[in-house]
Order: structure tokens, then sequence, then C-alpha cells
């Protein structure tokens, strides 16, 4: 990728920051894409970037190292000017001008952005809300792409969706996204089992990988980061999420089980996936759900962006077998804040 191809992935990285809500990132994007040259590590490792920034999120990777070291201290003349504090264009980019001599910047550039953005299951509960409410059983949940399973945990949360309370009443982390369209059903979500697959999956017992997860999150974003904190102070008991690939674990995990409700479900990660992995998910989905009866029935809730408009809100679909006909319940934010419900 040329300097110039570099550069404008930096400004497109920052106008998608500003419409999914955060202008601060967008700010720094735009620094960066100004001041970037080649007289530091950091400088030549971004714009001798070989592959497609955007795609490999390039951006991310570096602001992600900006918010690591400046939540730690590493960086206190930068982080004098991240959120709440304020400061000119100039001031800022001054600023990162300085941090990016910090070498401390380079294994940021080594991995792609991982997050667990605890937001998307407010998406997610109404989904199995229908689940729940259509088979009458307890869920055996399968997420793919978990990440650090705060997401396989959402029974777990407390929800206020189109007015109606769900979830735990007591819960540390409370979902209350803005909301179109009639109620989701009254339903009670049990879940017996509950298992995820991630190609790099994150520890969340482990300190440094939970300020990893905290440092992706966008500095302007007060509400996510002290939601995702909430989340991870209530994970003392991380439900397992196995290291692979996502295609040969569903194949060989699974299965309609008599008594209870198979859910294979994903959020803002199919799209990531290989278009091979991707092929052989739905063919697989596609097998067992023949297999499944009304005592033993199937479910693939996908919450992810439109395949046919990628500038388009994400939706929410349900196939639910037997019948498996596939049904469009919501369009929602890629961060679960707002949702306009179909049902």
């Amino acid at each position: 990728m040329s300097e110039d191809g570099i550069r404008a992935g930096f400004r497109q990285q920052a106008a998608w920051c500003r419409l999914l809500g955060g202008p601060f990132t967008a700010r720094l994007c735009e620094q960066l894409a100004e001041r970037l040259d080649r007289t530091t590590a950091t400088g030549r490792a971004v714009l001798g970037w070989a592959g497609d920034p955007l795609a490999d999120a390039l951006m991310l990777r570096l602001t992600g190292g900006f918010h690591a070291l400046a939540r730690s201290g590493g960086l206190p003349e930068l982080a004098a000017h991240y959120p709440p504090y304020e400061s000119d264009d100039a001031a800022l980019g001054a600023a990162l001008a300085g941090a990016l001599h910090d070498d401390r910047l380079l294994p940021w550039l080594d991995s792609a952005p991982q997050t667990n953005e605890v937001g998307r299951s407010g998406v997610l509960m109404p989904g199995l809300l229908v689940i729940a409410a259509e088979t009458g059983l307890p869920l055996a949940l399968f997420e793919l792409g978990a990440s650090a399973g705060l997401n396989l945990r959402l029974d777990d949360y407390r929800y206020t969706l189109g007015g109606h309370g769900h979830g735990r009443a007591d819960a540390r982390v409370h979902l209350v996204p803005q909301w179109e369209g009639p109620p989701p059903p009254t339903a009670r979500v049990t879940v017996a089992a509950r298992r995820g697959i991630d190609l790099n999956p994150i520890d969340v017992r482990d300190p440094a990988a939970r300020d990893r997860l905290l440092a992706y999150v966008w500095p302007e974003q007060a509400e996510r980061i002290a939601r995702l904190e909430a989340a991870l102070a209530a994970a003392a008991d991380p439900p397992p999420v196995d290291r692979g690939d996502a295609a040969a674990w569903v194949e060989a995990n699974v299965a309609p089980v008599e008594g209870r409700t198979g859910v294979v479900f994903h959020s803002i990660a199919f799209q990531y996936f290989p278009a091979g992995t991707q092929a052989r998910i739905a063919a697989h989905m596609d097998l067992a759900g023949a297999r499944a009866t009304a005592t033993a029935p199937l479910a693939w809730l996908r919450y992810e962006m439109a395949v046919d408009d990628p500038a388009a809100p994400p939706t929410l679909r349900l196939r639910l077998w037997p019948g498996g006909e596939d049904r469009l319940l919501a369009h929602a934010h890629p961060h679960g804040t707002t949702i306009r419900w179909l049902g």
C-alpha cells in the first residue's frame, strides 16, 4: 500500500469513527494522517504497511496503543489531551508527534484489535427471548468469535427492552438500548450450557488482557468503558472459550440435543471469517437443522453487518429449526446502543 493510501485509510477511519460516535478518535486519525512520517520506528512501520489498512484495522491498532499508554500513565503529555480534557487540533497533533517516538507502540501493530462489546448483549438478548418463547426449552449457547466470553454471560445482565425489564435485577451491568418498535416477547431464558470459540481467546482473569480490552474502547465513550469494566468485574468465573477454527468447532460440537435448544450466535464477527469458513458453518447449520425436532430444536442467531449494504445498520437475523426460515428481527447500532425491533 502506498503512503497516500495509508493516509487515506486514516481519514476514512476518521469518518467511520464520527459516524459511530467517536469524535475524539476521529481527530486522532485525522492528525495521524497528517503527521505520520518516517523519522520514527512506528511511523516507518505504519507508512510501510503492506496490507490493506482498513481490512487490517491498522488505524485502530495504533489508536489502541496510544490509549493503553495514556491509561497507564506511560504518555502523560498525550494523556493530558485525552477525554475528559479538551485541546485544539494543533496541540493534540503536537502531542501525538512526540508520542510517536515511543517504541512501546510498535507491539500494538502486531495484532488486530480484539474487543468484547458488552452492549451487543442488548441486541442478542431479545433474540434469545424469541427463541425461548417459541421453544420453551433451556438453551445451550455456542458463540463464534467469543473473544473474552463476556457475551456468553448475557443472561447474567439486566436489561430494559422496550420498557420491559429482563434478566437479573441485581446485575452489575444494566443495558438500556434506545428502543423503537414493539417490545420483545416475555420469556424465561434459562442457559443450560455455554461455550465459545475464538482464534485468540482472551483470559479475563489476566490483568494485562483486561487492560488490552479496555484500550480498544474509544476513550471518549465513557459509558462503554464503564460497562466493560463492570462486566470484567463480574467475570470471576468466565465461560470456556476454545482456541481454534470456528468451522471445525461448529462441525464437532453443534448438533440437536433432546430437551434443549442449541443456539449458535455471533455478533459483528462473521464478516471477519474466511469465505470457506463461512460456507462450512452455513452448510453444517443446514445439515444439523435438518435433524432438529420440536423437542431438540436448533437456532442460528446472527447480529452482523448487512451483507448487501455495508453502510446500512447491522441486522439481527434468526433461523430456528425445525423449519429454518430466515427471519429479520431487528436493525441495530454496531455497539448495541439503538434497536429498531421488527420481531
